[in-house]
């Protein structure tokens, strides 16, 4: 044990814990242990992440740790190897290396003299995802786990694509982790090898979007990690936590839908965070409720969690545009079992004239948007660098979208799942996509976003086995948008709105398409749930404030986002997010990072996207200074896609280290 384990109220914490690999690697671990765990052990959370606990996490697990050893348990906080102090490389996200190490770690943790034997896992993101995919090995030591906003399904509901399209976020989410990734290891930790650890990292740091890229259809490469392909695997009791601002709004219904294992699930307002700490509210106390988790299913205690309702859901109600953040109007709602038998599909019919309970007579209706449309998007995954990424006033896409309006509407109405869509369509192009979003739109003509969801019509009948349209052949095409949550209020109109581009969240196909649909034979499903005015959700209680943690401030986050029209017609975006730089007084480690994208495209040139992103991170303590400068930038002709990238690394202001990649990938029905 490091000897810098510091002494705490009611724990001590353990800085830094080598934890050996079978292969001889070690991991980095910090640990919080309650007092007199050593004579009488307790059971143990872990949480298993390559985002640095020593300055990347370290606020949030100051909050949540501490918490939980108050409470009776280790909290176990693991580096992923290559990452932070740990040894090693990571060569991508989600390995079986990654797994195995996981279940060593899980092992070592139920062999120490502290643990009861019974260990938890909890995590976030990518926490959350490693979670259940090491709950499907079944390491016998690891009885429960709670997963926040992850996936279990890694090609249909990740950040790299969506409905068989591109997300832009497969490459800022690649060079987010380049950047994260080539950081070195702390000397105070890792000693006087840590130099050389770094540079054996850097040397064979990995460009994941390439990775990716190879990976264009639903292929054995994604199906590894994806829970989905065998439910029945995972053993543990599950707590599934996500939110309907946040990308992975699907997993939770659906993995209450498939385990076979004890499940439960919490759906709220959030963003891309815990529901403590998310920006948009109501919050809950989502520490007690993860205690009483644990005290169930680590400690044995009968507290009522086996009889609390399958599925607790906020359901939202309309915020003006301009709230991008804070609270949300709506209600708690409890479904005892899911999928709910009290969920009834209602059917509008996509006429020319807008949505009707009926079919209207047919009409061919050509839709054929251009590609700046979705600039009033937001982020694919709002919350995850910053605050304001949530999506604004829909009306200036709507504007240039078929849209389809239903009449207001004389009292609420209330869904709960997902919204379904059927076309009859056809295509003038070999290659074509879809977005839809369903959205509310107030008396005043404002429109939120409710859901949305592209399909890449090859994948219209198999994600792994895609085919070309045949241009002019018709089609009927059935595909889902994404889980919600919501009440449209008496007064508002539902609004389903189509095009063929979703700009810069979706990557444009080759060519620009014309899709005809056929409106009295398309249709929309929504999944309606009754109200009831008497009905409540337990144990949504409020969250209390978190602890003020003390970190100097030497440079505060600023963020900025503009929107020009160039010279030869381009749409440019660029967005600038300074997260600022702090000094930790606890061990004198500062830190700093400034993010930097862009996106550019015409208007009538799919061909002309380009995607630019940068990341500079700095660490430093006294004499110590080292920082590293990464960018990536992707372009794309209409047989593949290009991508170039480049890592540089400083000690003391002197170029250590640089790398340059080029990558020429085929498109495959992309």
């Amino acid at each position: 044990m490091d000897s810098r384990a510091s002494e705490a109220s009611g724990f001590r914490v353990i800085e830094n814990q080598w934890i050996a690999m079978s292969d001889g690697c070690r991991l980095a671990a910090r640990i919080w242990l309650p007092d007199g765990a050593e004579s009488t052990p307790v059971p143990a959370i872990l949480e298993y992440l390559p985002y640095r606990k020593r300055d990347g996490t370290a606020l949030r697990d100051e909050i949540t740790y501490p918490f939980f050893a108050r409470h009776g348990y280790a909290g176990v906080r693991v580096d992923i190897r290559g990452n932070g102090e740990s040894d090693g490389l990571m060569a991508d996200e989600y390995t079986a290396l990654e797994h195995a190490d996981g279940v060593e770690v899980i092992e070592w943790i139920a062999r120490q003299p502290w643990c009861s034997g019974a260990v938890g896992m909890i995590g976030h993101s990518w926490g959350g995802f490693n979670g259940l995919q090491i709950a499907a090995l079944a390491p016998e030591p690891l009885k429960a786990i709670i997963t926040s906003c992850s996936t279990d399904d890694r090609y249909a509901d990740d950040i790299h694509f969506m409905g068989g399209c591109l997300n832009n976020d497969n490459t800022t989410w690649s060079q987010q982790m380049l950047a994260y990734s080539s950081r070195p290891p702390d000397p105070a930790l890792a000693g006087d090898g840590w130099s050389e650890a770094w540079l054996a990292r850097l040397r064979e740091m990995p460009l994941l979007a390439a990775n990716w890229l190879r990976h264009q259809r639903r292929d054995a490469f994604w199906e590894h990690g994806s829970v989905c392909e065998d439910y029945g695997a995972i053993k543990a009791a599950v707590l599934a936590v996500g939110g309907w601002y946040d990308c992975y709004t699907n997993t939770v219904p659906r993995l209450l839908a498939g385990l076979t294992a004890p499940a439960k699930g919490i759906i709220g307002p959030w963003e891309h965070r815990y529901p403590h700490m998310a920006k948009v509210t109501p919050n809950i106390d989502f520490l007690n409720q993860a205690v009483r988790w644990w005290d169930h299913w680590l400690k044995g205690l009968d507290n009522g969690v086996a009889e609390d309702p399958a599925l607790r859901a906020f359901l939202m109600e309309a915020a003006p545009a301009s709230e991008r953040n804070g609270p949300r109007d709506g209600r708690w709602v409890a479904e005892p079992v899911w999928p709910s038998p009290g969920i009834e599909q209602q059917t509008l019919h996509l006429n020319r004239d807008g949505l009707g309970k009926t079919p209207g007579t047919d009409a061919a209706i050509e839709i054929a948007t251009p590609m700046h449309l979705g600039l009033d998007g937001g982020n694919f995954c709002p919350g995850m660098r910053i605050d304001d990424e949530l999506a604004g006033d829909q009306r200036p896409d709507d504007a240039l979208s078929v849209v389809f309006d239903s009449a207001p509407l004389d009292e609420p109405l209330a869904i709960l799942g997902a919204p379904v869509i059927e076309l009859e369509l056809s295509a003038d192009k070999p290659l074509a996509f879809l977005c839809a979003r369903l959205c509310d739109v107030a008396p005043d003509g404002a429109s939120t976003r409710v859901s949305l969801n592209p399909l890449n019509l090859t994948h219209r009948d198999s994600h792994k086995s895609p085919e070309p349209l045949v241009p002019g052949e018709t089609y009927r095409v059935h595909f889902k948008l994404c889980d919600a949550g919501y009440i449209f209020r008496a007064g508002h109109r539902i609004r389903l709105a189509l095009s063929t581009s979703y700009w810069p969240m979706i990557w444009p196909s080759p060519e620009a398409a014309t899709v005809t649909m056929h409106s009295g034979a398309s249709r929309l499903s929504l999944p309606v749930r009754q109200l009831d005015d008497d009905e409540t959700a337990p144990l949504m209680t409020p969250v209390p404030k978190n602890p003020v943690l003390a970190r100097e401030v030497l440079r505060p986050e600023t963020n900025s986002r503009t929107v020009t029209t160039e010279a030869d017609g381009a749409v440019h975006i660029e967005i600038l997010d300074d997260l600022g730089e702090t000094r930790d007084p606890a061990n004198g480690l500062e830190a700093g990072s400034t993010a930097r994208h862009s996106y550019r495209i015409k208007p009538d040139d799919p061909l002309s996207a380009v995607t630019e992103a940068a990341w500079s991170f700095t660490l430093g303590r006294n004499n110590w200074q080292v920082h590293t400068e990464t960018w990536t930038r992707m372009t794309a002709d209409k047989t593949h896609f290009h991508l170039t990238a480049r890592l540089e690394a400083y000690e003391g202001g002197e170029l250590l280290f640089e790398r340059d990649w080029q990558e020429a990938i085929p498109r495959d029905l992309v």
